[in-house]
């Protein structure tokens, strides 16, 4: 079923239209499999990545690898490890592991206008960064990259849609990690919208989910890791729909076998 889905998502799109076409992990005899981050049931199954269509999904559950594998394709990028455009360079605490260093990139010959990496957990720190670059547009009311308010002047879920809606443009390139964590449901579908503008104008993404909303997106890869494997799946054989779709159906009952 993965090399059929990928074949028949491949034949949709002109690949050279996108900004990275493959991601392959480099394999040696000096990794230890034992040792994080390669022990990860995500990097032990993972051989490569190929990148059918303009929006790819990597699902899987928590600590199965996929925001480590994520933050790993935007660092072999070239973005900087906590997030923003690839012209960042500020750094809190450097916490992101080795993996990026044992990733090649099989890129696209389009030429990349734009692009930003989103992390949820440091998204504050990225905010603080702008606000500080645009501190004195900011008090005169000026619209800015983000937007005319600071972005901790607004909630997480408004901050992360002013960037989606002010900051992002065509052509460009964008991995995010959890956007989900700032959005309400209503939010997600929002993000989804925004999405399919982006998407028509040739950008392309790369998104770490949970959400059945955000993974909802139409014509979408999705690679979903498991212990056994980490392979592309349909939209609706993934984990997370399928737990989704039985709770929203069986509500009362499980919640009865959970609590009782």
């Amino acid at each position: 079923m993965g090399y059929s889905l990928i074949h028949n998502l491949a034949t949709k799109y002109n690949m050279t239209n996108l900004f990275i076409k493959e991601i392959q992990l480099i394999k040696d005899n000096a990794q230890n499999f034992s040792i994080y981050p390669f022990s990860l049931s995500i990097i032990k199954n993972f051989t490569n990545m190929h990148l059918t269509s303009p929006v790819t999904f990597i699902m899987g559950d928590n600590g199965s690898g996929k925001s480590t594998l994520l933050e790993a394709i935007a660092l072999a990028y070239g973005f900087n490890p906590e997030g923003g455009s690839r012209n960042f360079n500020f750094s809190t605490k450097d916490t992101h592991s080795s993996l990026h260093s044992h990733l090649r990139l099989v890129k696209g010959i389009k030429r990349l206008q734009v692009s930003f990496f989103l992390r949820a957990e440091s998204f504050y720190n990225v905010a603080s960064e702008y606000d500080n670059l645009y501190e004195n547009e900011l008090r005169a009311g000026i619209n800015t990259a983000f937007g005319s308010r600071s972005l901790h002047s607004q909630s997480h879920g408004e901050s992360f849609l002013a960037l989606m809606q002010n900051r992002l443009r065509g052509n460009g390139l964008y991995i995010f990690d959890e956007p989900e964590a700032a959005l309400s449901a209503e939010g997600q579908l929002k993000m989804l919208s925004i999405m399919k503008n982006l998407v028509d104008e040739n950008s392309q993404f790369i998104i770490a989910t949970h959400s059945p909303i955000i993974s909802a997106f139409p014509n979408a890869t999705i690679y979903e890791a498991d212990e056994n494997e980490f392979a592309v799946k349909g939209y609706t054989d993934t984990n997370n729909y399928t737990i989704t779709k039985y709770f929203l159906n069986n509500t009362d009952r499980m919640i009865k076998e959970l609590f009782d």
